[in-house]
């Protein structure tokens, strides 16, 4: 699954560059970070709504989707996909693989 997350990762980088008329990735490096949380946001949503809705091919598409904008903005960030499998492996130490980090309260 990293090595997968990894070649997107570089695949997004090479297309920065690009047309944006004739390529997506370049098109919402163009449109600038907003709209990438934007494209996010609406992914995730979709992704919710099939589940709700049990529809296991539309969860699988969408899901795909959500990682591809997800990948966008961590390379419009200078994320890379190691930094995010280092915080796992930290989480993973102190909570177990299947928790989540409890939010700071504010």
């Amino acid at each position: 699954m990293s090595e997968a997350v990894r070649r997107l990762y570089e695949a997004v980088l090479a297309s920065r560059g690009k047309d944006p008329s004739t390529s997506k990735t370049a098109k919402l490096f163009a449109a600038g970070r907003s709209k990438m949380a934007q494209k996010l946001g609406e992914e995730a949503i979709e992704v919710a709504i099939d589940a709700a809705k049990d529809n296991r091919g539309a969860v699988i598409s969408e899901s795909a989707d959500l990682i591809y904008h997800l990948v966008v903005l961590w390379a419009e960030m200078g994320i890379k996909p190691g930094e995010i499998w280092d915080e796992m492996v930290r989480r993973e130490k102190s909570l177990g693989i299947a928790e989540k980090v409890p939010k700071q309260a504010a």
